[in-house]
């Protein structure tokens, strides 16, 4: 279902904030109703667990929260739902990063944010598991999920399974720069071991067959951090 206020269907896409600092909660769900969402909150994570469990389209789970923390109510979330959660938190380590999506987050924003990006990576979400939202995008670059297909202005590229889930990877969260780690853990797992310079390697593979021959390039390195896809 699409959001009211950008359809005008009958219902709103209803989110999920999980968020122990009242102001903080109250400030984002403001901001939610004001896009047209349904908006709940909770401030803990007992709480949180018996509504996830509801059916909301999305869920905005902070990390750190009284009696069960984020990553548990994660957990446990997971192992009833595959509803979108994206994992709010101040702790930006690489490992917290890495725990948050191992347990089940689809995506992990650092306090302070800017509203502006989280309702990006919100919209990013709800496109991403809408029921028929089987393609992702960027420019003229289209992957198909349930046909494997990836084509770049009308030509057809041929991707390994591999290459497929990290370009899929890349697609779901545009703009945004992800570390190798980050890379490492979605597509590969965090029980694989490879090699040191897997991801490098396969990002050079994927650039090649992506920007070759064109001069608008999408896979981007930001030297420090790691690689983003920008549209």
């Amino acid at each position: 279902m699409e959001q009211l206020a950008a359809t005008g269907r009958a219902e709103k896409q209803w989110i999920l904030i999980v968020e122990d600092d009242e102001k903080i909660a109250r400030v984002l769900q403001l901001e939610l109703e004001h896009e047209g969402f349904r908006v709940e909150v909770c401030h803990d994570g007992a709480s949180a667990i018996e509504r996830a469990l509801k059916g909301p389209d999305l869920i905005v789970l902070d990390l750190l929260l009284p009696r069960i923390d984020g990553m548990e109510v994660c957990r446990r979330v997971r192992r009833h739902s595959s509803v979108p959660i994206i994992m709010l938190t101040a702790k930006d380590a690489v490992p917290d990063r890495i725990a948050g999506l191992d347990t089940g987050a689809n995506d992990y924003l650092t306090k302070p944010f800017s509203i502006e990006e989280l309702l990006a990576r919100i919209r990013v979400q709800l496109r991403s598991h809408e029921p028929g939202a089987r393609t992702l995008s960027a420019k003229d670059l289209v992957l198909n999920r349930d046909t494997h297909e990836v084509t770049r202005a009308g030509q057809s590229i041929t991707l390994t399974a591999k290459e497929f889930s990290l370009l899929e990877f890349l697609l779901m969260y545009p703009n945004k720069v992800h570390t190798r780690d980050e890379i490492f853990n979605s597509v590969w797992g965090s029980d694989f071991l490879g090699e040191s310079n897997l991801i490098d390697v396969y990002i050079r593979y994927l650039r090649n067959k992506v920007d070759e021959g064109t001069e608008d390039k999408l896979i981007h390195t930001v030297r420090g951090v790691g690689y983003a896809l920008r549209t």
